[in-house]
């Protein structure tokens, strides 16, 4: 194996591109552009059953948007191809082929109820269930009265005995198991398809990959992994296997939990950004140097380091990703909170997708008044409601505040003072409120909450005069009087 790293991400075309599998790619994807080595995309995609159409152009497409670029891959060609594993059966076969030559493997003619009556059997005894190796030194009267019944084999391969596989993991340390704790397990099923473990063991070998970094589910996975390498005298890669992604209630991710969005589309369709997401998702179960939080992808890329990657399980918190996601953006132009934000008002029915000029540009300077508060892109509906609002229902903060003595006073002062403007802007907005702070006497929350109660229905929100000199002047005369007249009633 040469000194060049390699790695791989190898996802099944299954469906949508889940956080856990994006934290599996994004990983290997800063390791190689770290170490100056190459990622590669291999399609894992022998369980047809589980298969969806569309999913393995999902799984790409989204990882394009988090910003992840592979050297190698279907879609990119490359010199260890084919990249999809049903293109490599030939290749599957060759090495099963020696394998059978070299005795090291057999068919296994027993059905799905044989090995269910012989699992049933050791459970009820108190043993772990594994294949027994019933058919291992079939003779070849046997062989041909199976294939007389019209039986199809599976390929097995034999497992040594009293072996111990032993292994250091990057994020671990030593990791052990022993043979025995295994049967002679399937490498070929009965359609003819190779198992998971037999073709990610031969593709790693060909393809020359490196170093293995993936989830703490697939530990079990390596010894099998180990036993196809031993076999051929190759040369086993580094593995490193991270802990698992909890929610909050330290649970197991799981995806039949909606609670957390898990998936990356439905950040994208929220209007999360890409590198807010990629920051988040390398901080679950990788830490940098010092209390910073918020990175480029290039600084990532500099500082990764995989003698980092935490040895205790990650705890996904939405809010937390909802707070970085408002640092970035924050920190995006105006244009880019626009495109985030003015397609769900449009899927909202608030404003129209055809819109005027004069239309869009009060869209767009609405959009701005929350540029610093929205988190994310959906947000916008729900922060600019009492734009859209024909009456507005007031919370018990708000009613508190509108049971002060001097607001009918305020109230009328101001309604008055905007009546006699020439020119709506939020410069004259603002001197019309100091102008009926002047006129009344009133100050300060005496004079500012209830003009914002009575113009939003908020007790907090965006600059007062950019939001009255947006909801326009006859919108804030109605309401103005809808408040007084609540008061009054």
């Amino acid at each position: 194996m040469s000194n060049e790293v390699r790695v791989r991400y190898a996802p099944s075309p299954t469906g949508n591109l889940h956080i856990g599998n994006a934290r599996t790619a994004l990983f290997n994807y800063l390791y190689a552009r770290n170490a100056g080595g190459k990622f590669i995309i291999r399609v894992e995609d022998t369980d047809a059953k589980r298969n969806v159409a569309g999913g393995e152009e999902s799984q790409l497409n989204y990882l394009k948007w988090l910003g992840i670029e592979w050297d190698e891959g279907a879609d990119v060609g490359g010199e260890y191809g084919p990249y999809r594993q049903m293109e490599r059966l030939d290749i599957y076969n060759k090495y099963v082929d020696e394998l059978l030559e070299r005795d090291l493997a057999y068919k296994c003619y027993m059905t799905e109820d044989e090995l269910e009556a012989e699992r049933e059997a050791q459970i009820n005894r108190g043993e772990a269930p594994k294949y027994s190796g019933a058919h291992s030194d079939l003779t070849d009267e046997q062989i041909k009265e199976f294939e007389a019944e019209g039986r199809e084999p599976s390929i097995r391969i034999r497992v040594p005995k009293h072996y111990t596989y032993e292994f250091n993991d990057i994020v671990r340390d030593k990791i052990s198991f022993e043979s025995s704790d295994f049967g002679d397990w399937v490498i070929v099923k009965k359609n003819g398809t190779p198992t998971y473990n037999f073709a990610v063991a031969i593709d790693d070998h060909l393809m020359g990959i490196s170093h293995v970094l993936r989830g703490e589910e697939h530990i079990s996975n390596t010894p099998k992994q180990l036993m196809v390498y031993e076999a051929f005298d190759w040369e086993a890669p580094k593995f490193g296997h991270m802990t698992l992604i909890l929610n909050e209630n330290r649970k197991k991710l799981s995806k039949r939990d909606e609670h957390i969005l898990q998936f990356i589309e439905q950040y994208k369709n929220l209007g999360y950004l890409p590198e807010a997401l990629f920051n988040f998702i390398t901080l679950l179960g990788w830490s940098p140097v010092g209390e910073e939080e918020i990175f480029t992808q290039d600084k990532l890329i500099e500082i990764f380091d995989a003698e980092r990657l935490s040895t205790s399980p990650a705890i996904f918190d939405p809010a937390k990703l909802k707070w970085m996601n408002n640092q970035y953006i924050k920190a995006s132009s105006l244009e880019r909170v626009v495109d985030l934000a003015l397609p769900h008002l449009i899927e909202a029915g608030r404003v129209s997708e055809e819109m005027s000029e004069e239309a869009r540009e009060w869209t767009h300077e609405l959009i701005s008044l929350y540029h610093e508060q929205m988190s994310y892109g959906a947000e916008i509906v729900e922060l600019t409601d009492l734009f859209f609002k024909k009456e507005i229902q007031y919370d018990e903060d708000a009613l508190d505040v509108l049971k002060g003595e001097q607001v009918p006073e305020v109230l009328e002062a101001f309604k008055g003072k905007l009546a006699e403007l020439d020119e709506w802007t939020p410069e004259n907005i603002k001197a019309q409120i100091k102008a009926t702070q002047k006129e009344t006497g009133h100050k300060g929350k005496k004079l500012f909450m209830p003009i914002r109660v009575a113009t939003t229905g908020q007790t907090h929100g965006p600059e007062l005069p950019n939001a009255i000199r947006l909801l326009g002047l006859e919108t804030v005369t109605i309401r103005l009087n809808d408040a007084l007249k609540q008061i009054q009633d």
